[in-house]
């Protein structure tokens, strides 16, 4: 799947609000608004409209996709998730970090206890990488 981008071939970066309803989806698979919305609902209070409109919003930019084959349209995610977070996570360390992954790893080392669980995972992920 490609990722989704504007006319100058910029990928779409979601906003907040867009990010939690693809969250939503993500987790759930596809959905009509009001199952979204009801998910929403969960952590705070969202107005149905709102989500209505903005799930329209985000088919119109080609972040989601819409089934009108049935009366209750159904929404789908037009990105793999691994890709729109790809995308973000690059954004993020090429903004905050100029670029360097290794920058941002020491700062999450140094500002969060890691488990030993956690070390050993990256430990091994790193051997991983050294091997390819």
């Amino acid at each position: 799947m490609k990722a989704q981008t504007t006319e100058n071939n910029r990928q779409i970066e979601p906003t907040k609000s867009e990010l939690e309803i693809l969250q939503v989806l993500w987790e759930q698979g596809p959905l009509t608004v009001r199952l979204v919305n009801d998910k929403l609902n969960e952590n705070r209070e969202v107005n149905y409209t709102s989500t209505l409109k903005l799930m329209q919003i985000m088919a119109d930019k080609g972040i989601l996709t819409r089934d009108e084959s049935q009366m209750k349209h159904i929404y789908h995610v037009a990105e793999k998730e691994q890709t729109t977070k790809d995308f973000l996570l690059e954004k993020f360390i090429d903004t905050m970090y100029n670029g360097s992954a290794s920058s941002l790893m020491m700062q999450l080392m140094g500002n969060k206890k890691t488990s030993k669980e956690d070390l050993e995972t990256i430990k091994a992920l790193l051997n991983q990488l050294e091997q390819k």
